[in-house]
């Protein structure tokens, strides 16, 4: 198994590849669609999904996708499962594992996630489903007295034993913490609290015996807060984050697959790119995205079988532009 999981980590992270996070809930697939008026139905959330995985030369920049547990289930319209449909297109199928965050007990604002209950079997299940790998998002919110320990351990503690799960299941595990950029703070206040997390998530991860060759990072960058007034540019924002992960993240790990967070579609392709170009680090930089991939491509399909086409170049043309920055390159 684990030559496998290590193969298969080395494959999510290939030469100008990355990762398309659709595994978005109901509810946020629902606020989504609300946004350009569509129903959310499950027919619409699969036609959708449907546009989105049958993109033509998807695989050439887009090494796996990632699945919400409803999506994993679904099929094209002519039966096809989507996890075979993925991997006869030479795509990895991934499943989003945890339930969401939820309030962290006496702590305010600060959240936690779950989903660790009933996990090892839920494992079992997706891999005979056909998953490869699955995702796991913790959420460090940085305000008033936040993040505490308290919430950052927890977090660490609960990342960790989901991906001791995924490898002894048979899942290369997306291990994410992702420290929000909601709030007025400061870009180097951004640094401090992703270095503190990262610290922490990775002495953790070794206390629970995580293979660090067999799972990805998938971390925030270290940006200015959206409140704040000096917003940090391109070359800052890939400096700072580039620093950090020096900082933290083991040489063992293949790869670290960015989360957008919130960046528009054009923002997170710069930055991506500007860390390449900056000339090779310990492990492989892409990305992991899921707005600033699908975002231009809902826009353009519209819940409307006619704009199939226009959903798909949209999607195309980010995934393209991302493997080209996951290369050093400008789009």
């Amino acid at each position: 198994m684990g030559t496998d999981l290590t193969s298969t980590a080395q494959a999510m992270v290939a030469p100008g590849k990355g990762i398309l996070a659709a595994d978005e809930s109901t509810g946020t697939i629902g606020k989504r669609f609300a946004s350009i008026n569509i129903e959310s139905t499950e027919e619409n959330r699969r036609a959708y999904r449907e546009t989105l995985f049958t993109t033509p030369g998807l695989s050439d920049s887009v090494s796996g996708v990632i699945m919400y547990d409803e999506t994993i289930r679904q099929s094209t319209s002519d039966g096809t499962p989507f996890p075979k449909l993925q991997a006869d297109a030479g795509i990895l199928p991934g499943i989003k594992v945890d339930t969401g965050a939820n309030p962290l007990a006496k702590a305010g604002d600060e959240k936690v996630t779950e989903g660790l209950d009933g996990l090892r079997g839920r494992i079992a299940e997706y891999v005979e489903l056909g998953a490869k790998f699955a995702k796991w998002r913790a959420v460090i919110t940085i305000g008033d007295g936040m993040p505490s320990r308290y919430c950052i351990d927890a977090n660490a503690h609960a990342l960790a034993r989901y991906a001791a799960l995924c490898q002894e299941g048979g899942l290369v595990p997306i291990v994410e913490p992702e420290v929000l950029m909601d709030g007025d703070h400061s870009i180097e206040r951004c640094f401090e609290v992703t270095e503190e997390t990262q610290r922490t998530v990775f002495a953790t991860l070794a206390e629970h015996r995580v293979a660090l060759d067999q799972m990805i990072l998938k971390p925030n960058m270290v940006i200015s807060g959206k409140g704040n007034a000096r917003q940090a540019g391109v070359e800052e924002v890939a400096e700072q984050t580039l620093r950090c992960l020096r900082r933290t993240v083991p040489a063992a790990v293949p790869g670290i697959a960015f989360l957008s967070g919130g960046q528009g579609a054009e923002m997170a392709t710069q930055h991506l790119q500007a860390m390449n170009a900056m000339g090779p680090q310990p492990w492989v930089l892409t990305f992991s995205y899921g707005r600033a991939l699908q975002d231009p491509a809902l826009n353009a399909w519209k819940g409307e079988a006619a704009n199939r086409e226009a959903g798909q170049t949209a999607l195309s043309d980010r995934c393209k532009a991302n493997g080209a920055a996951a290369l050093g390159q400008a789009a």
